[in-house]
């Protein structure tokens, strides 16, 4: 490896979303030399930009297998303004086509369903077909924990009560469950206790299904009921947004903890409060990694999350496996976002790029995230943070001074929001 790529793969760590597809531009000389089989499980914010930066860094040496069933990418973030009707789901859709035209990486439609770490090889459900790898990467995202609510545990509950916590044809017949209430009736949002994947953010949510109910069904409700004691994130902001933009519409209610509910009446059960029914009942339900990662041996935190060394994301229990996204065991203050994947994976390819060429990985990464919430179709707010990896912990903790919350929500903002949206964009899938 020569000099000058060794020293691109340890500072990448404290390259921002977009900045280091700038940094690498042109660099051709990096990677020469480095191969491998690196299979990643999961096209969302994480996967795909591993996929991509490994390819890059690599010098297109390293064989990328993607493995997703979706056709394409689906965006979390934005995908609350198609609930509330000022943006459609072909908004917040990116196709796959240059990750596998322009960057060479193999995309495979099929779900991981078994990971056999000793033959370092990942089973497909629909075909059967095994994939071997030196390095497998998971950014499989989160699934919903139906035990936590026994009456959804099936496929009819859960297709009239919605959750529309990934982004896609839920998120449209939520759209259409809101357009059918009538003017007058209650939409209920029911948040589990944090940790939980955001965005898409609850409480943008109630602010875009406000944003709709106010101009066509404006004796129409929207009932928070939130796990947490309080608002978990920018809470000022949007408790502002409801007193001064939402009055009489959204009502605010902590400490309701889901248990049960009622699907023929979409009445949602508690555990200390009194029942609530609802014209619109969308249930935000628990969350834990998904099936893959528990196949692969990896769910190690809470029987939920997946523990990672944050030098490189690779499993503290099963060596050769990394883990990316909202399946990890978070460290402090650090949130389950996409953007955060998209950092997660940019270390995690420099690390797989530099054990794959015998080298150490970065010793030093920083992360950095920003988050945007929409409280009218233009106008919102963000917090963004930095986090560095501590080596006396060896964990990433937040960096005091950096970052911080939105003063106020304006377009302005929006139209940052809406341009980190087009640049993480290109910078996961361009």
């Amino acid at each position: 490896m020569d000099s000058r790529r060794r020293r691109f793969l340890r500072s990448i760590g404290a390259v921002g979303a977009a900045g280091a597809a700038v940094a690498l531009g042109g660099c051709a000389t990096t990677g020469g030399g480095t191969r491998g089989r690196v299979v990643v499980v999961g096209a969302g914010y994480g996967g795909a930009t591993a996929a991509k930066y490994i390819r890059m860094w690599s010098n297109g040496g390293v064989t990328v297998t993607l493995v997703d069933p979706g056709a394409e990418f689906v965006s979390c973030p934005l995908s609350n303004l198609v609930v509330g009707g000022s943006r459609q789901i072909a908004d917040v859709t990116v196709t796959y086509e240059n990750l596998v035209k322009r960057h060479g990486v193999r995309l495979v439609r099929d779900t991981a369903i078994a990971v056999d770490p000793d033959k370092r090889s990942v089973r497909l459900g629909a075909t059967g077909q095994d994939l071997p790898y030196d390095r497998l990467i998971l950014s499989p995202g989160v699934d919903p924990i139906w035990s936590a609510i026994p009456s959804l545990d099936n496929a009819d509950a859960q297709a009239t009560i919605l959750h529309a916590w990934r982004a896609g044809p839920q998120t449209v017949a939520l759209r259409n469950q809101l357009v059918s209430m009538p003017d007058g009736g209650v939409f209920a949002l029911s948040i589990p206790a944090a940790p939980y994947r955001c965005p898409p953010g609850p409480y943008e949510r109630a602010c875009q299904v406000s944003w709709y109910l106010q101009r066509a069904k404006p004796r129409s409700k929207v009932l928070i009921l939130d796990a947490n004691g309080d608002v978990t994130s920018k809470g000022p902001l949007f408790k502002k947004a409801w007193a001064d933009l939402y009055r009489g519409i959204v009502e605010y209610r902590p400490n309701y903890t889901l248990t049960e509910v009622d699907v023929a009446t979409r009445t949602a059960k508690f555990d200390v409060q009194e029942p609530e029914k609802a014209d619109v009942l969308n249930v935000i339900p628990p969350q834990g990694a998904t099936a893959i990662a528990r196949a692969a041996g990896v769910v190690t935190a809470n029987d939920r999350w997946c523990d990672v060394d944050f030098l490189t994301f690779e499993s503290v229990k099963v060596k050769n496996i990394h883990v990316l996204g909202d399946a990890i065991q978070i460290a402090a203050a650090m949130p389950k976002s996409g953007h955060m994947a998209n950092q997660h994976a940019k270390v995690c390819a420099a690390a797989v790029v530099a054990l794959l060429a015998g080298e150490e990985p970065n010793p030093a990464p920083v992360l950095n995230n920003t988050c945007y919430s929409f409280i009218t179709d233009r106008a919102a707010v963000h917090v963004a943070s930095v986090h560095q990896y501590d080596k006396a912990h060896r964990t990433m903790v937040p960096v005091a001074g950096a970052g911080g919350l939105s003063p106020a929500m304006s377009e302005v903002e929006g139209e940052l929001g809406f341009s980190w949206a087009k640049n993480i964009w290109a910078d996961s899938l361009g």
